[in-house]
């Protein structure tokens, strides 16, 4: 079956979650030479708090795990700086979608394939991102774990995009940044691409991606 429907993860894969530190860094001394391993600390609790949440049966607000993660970050870096804390918090509302992600969108549409996102994020988290990036006119939904109550990749989510769009699996190109993700919605039977924008290796693990991409520009390409 031809691909008719692109769904995109949101986190790490249209918007660049280390924006929020890098910008912060710009005017925080304390953030000058250590916003990387904080970005990194940020977003690897973050997902692992989701992980353990799911599989404890513990669901919440993703940005219940996005302060959580966070807090743990400065921990590590030996930060106690409420104020900054909150600076960074809104800034994770308003992330940069990265550069190739407006065009590359507009593209989609203008060959008539349904868009989406497909994310963990809270609805008006997800909805202030998109917001923020300009990119809402482009997109046909933004499709959110809370309204199943867990988060990925649990089966239950990626049945939300068959049951939004009536899409068979194989005619969805599901994109995510998460390895983990991609592989998820691969052995759900989705066509799958992992944007690997950092080179990292395959993870291990019962599914693998279909295709494994540097960023999103070719994208198109792929669902033509």
């Amino acid at each position: 079956m031809p691909i008719t429907t692109a769904i995109f993860d949101a986190y790490g894969t249209l918007f660049d979650v280390n924006a929020a530190a890098r910008e912060a860094a710009t005017d925080s001394p304390v953030l000058a030479d250590n916003w990387p391993q904080i970005a990194r600390d940020w977003r690897l609790k973050q997902l692992q708090y989701t992980w353990l949440r799911a599989v404890a049966d513990q669901h919440c607000d993703f940005w219940d795990v996005t302060c959580d993660g966070l807090d743990w970050a400065l921990e590590a870096a030996k930060i106690n700086d409420p104020t900054l804390r909150e600076r960074l918090l809104a800034l994770y509302r308003e992330l940069s979608a990265f550069a190739e992600v407006p065009a590359m969108l507009a593209t989609l549409k203008q060959r008539g394939l349904k868009t989406g996102i497909l994310s963990n994020g809270s609805p008006d988290m997800l909805n202030a991102a998109v917001t923020s990036a300009g990119i809402g006119g482009d997109l046909d939904a933004v499709l959110s774990v809370q309204d199943v109550g867990v988060f990925k990749p649990h089966k239950t989510v990626y049945d939300m995009v068959g049951k939004h769009y009536g899409t068979a699996p194989e005619q969805v190109l599901f994109v995510s940044s998460n390895g983990w993700d991609a592989a998820g919605a691969a052995g759900y039977g989705f066509q799958t691409v992992w944007v690997n924008r950092a080179g990292e290796p395959m993870d291990r693990l019962y599914a693998k991606p279909h295709h494994m991409l540097a960023d999103l520009t070719t994208i198109p390409d792929l669902c033509a």
